[in-house]
């Protein structure tokens, strides 16, 4: 099976080569891991104690973060290597404070692990939540460092429990340890006969909470939202936009607007603006002084999560496609959430809509007649805000409960 899985790794990586010739991030993936081995090895400095922090994405970044900050404090000898799989989090985070060195993680396969780890020797790896490498996973054992995965969550679904999963749940049973979401993913794992795991939380709850603590003042959405209220819609796709164009016109007399969309280009935002006609601008053409603009379209990246302090209704993209994106940014604050229907794969999403802290949502109709109901209601917003804040506090404490671990199992 070792070779099919070579194979199939391989052909990604020709895969993602070829369609460089014409897609910017894949470039930029190809690019960032020319010439690794001489990259790594020009600016790592001997004598260093060291840990691996993986990431695959911008996503496990953030979700990962708080337990990046606990470990500098807990292991202050230590330099942080902190990698990612894919350019967006590469690219976003190369700069990373909290990070001593910051590489691409080059593509798996037994030489490239072995080269990879005997160039960064790291005493621990962590990877936040999933990217479960084989020949990573296989030499971290053999060579005896210990390899930790963060915020992890399983469901009898997944490759490595079925009959043809064999290959795969031999990565499992050669982590030294799983942190994991949920009871579960304890219970399967148990039932599977792989005990190494503790359960601890969604450490994103520490994340946005931490965040929410010290939010980036934005004094500029303060002057646009004035004296209405404010509807903020996140990461957004064109099925998401369709069904709040309608809504804009039934409460535009009471709320404004402010759309992220999950894309962030000249196309997707031009077609937004003629979504919302005359009532829209993008973010950086807005002139203060229009105070007629209704409806702000944000063209760049990373506000988002800031903007969410300001929201009095939040809606979040993604429910019509493959999956809802972060909730949690705006729950934090309080803030009612709607989405569309697929969002059963979400732990938080289907807790929160089963204690009615947020709301799915199938259609405009739906969207239009929840948004009335929970405004309309006398105490409505109050008694949803009360749900959602002790939400996130019952919540919160994962990174707490890892760092007790790593402190009792030295």
């Amino acid at each position: 099976m070792a070779i099919f899985y070579l194979i199939g790794v391989k052909f990604y990586a020709f895969a993602i080569v070829a369609f460089s010739l014409i897609n910017k991030k894949a470039a930029l993936w190809v690019a960032g891991r020319k010439d690794w081995r001489n990259k790594i090895a020009s600016v790592l400095k001997s004598g260093e104690k060291r840990i691996l922090f993986h990431c695959a994405s911008f996503g496990e970044f953030e979700q990962g973060k708080p337990v990046l900050e606990a470990l500098r404090s807990y292991y202050p000898q230590h330099k942080m290597v902190l990698t990612f799989f894919s350019p967006s989090g590469y690219e976003n985070k190369k700069n990373e404070p909290l990070a001593d060195y910051v590489f691409y993680l080059p593509v798996d396969g037994p030489g490239n692990a072995k080269d990879f780890i005997n160039l960064i020797k790291p005493d621990i790896a962590f990877f936040v939540k999933y990217d479960f490498w084989h020949y990573y996973i296989k030499e971290f054992k053999d060579q005896k460092i210990p390899v930790f995965f963060v915020s992890s969550i399983f469901r009898p679904s997944q490759i490595f429990f079925q009959w043809y999963g064999t290959f795969f749940d031999k990565m499992l049973r050669r982590v030294t340890h799983f942190f994991v979401q949920n009871q579960n993913s304890l219970e399967l794992l148990y039932k599977n006969s792989i005990p190494q795991v503790t359960v601890t939380g969604d450490t994103r709850f520490d994340r946005v909470y931490q965040a929410s603590l010290h939010p980036k003042s934005l004094p500029e959405i303060e002057l646009f939202k004035s004296d209405k209220k404010l509807f903020v819609a996140g990461s957004t796709w064109s099925a998401d936009e369709s069904i709040l164009e309608g809504l804009f016109e039934d409460i535009n007399k009471e709320y404004k607007m402010i759309v992220v969309p999950h894309e962030i280009n000249e196309l997707k935002i031009e077609k937004l603006k003629k979504r919302f006609g005359n009532a829209a601008i993008r973010y950086s053409q807005w002139d203060q002084k229009a105070t007629n603009v209704q409806v702000l379209i944000i063209d760049n990246i990373g506000m988002l999560s800031a903007l969410y302090q300001y929201a009095d209704l939040a809606y979040i993209g993604g429910g019509f496609g493959r999956g809802i994106h972060n909730i949690l940014e705006a729950v934090v604050y309080g803030t009612p959430v709607f989405f569309g229907p697929n969002y059963r794969k979400f732990r938080e999403a289907d807790e929160l809509v089963h204690w009615k802290g947020a709301f799915s949502v199938k259609n405009e109709k739906e969207l239009r007649n929840r948004v009335f109901e929970i405004t309309q209601e006398p105490g409505r917003i109050d008694k949803i805000k009360e749900i959602n804040k002790r939400y996130i506090n019952n919540n919160k404490g994962a990174t707490e409960l890892i760092i007790n671990y790593l402190k009792l199992n030295p």
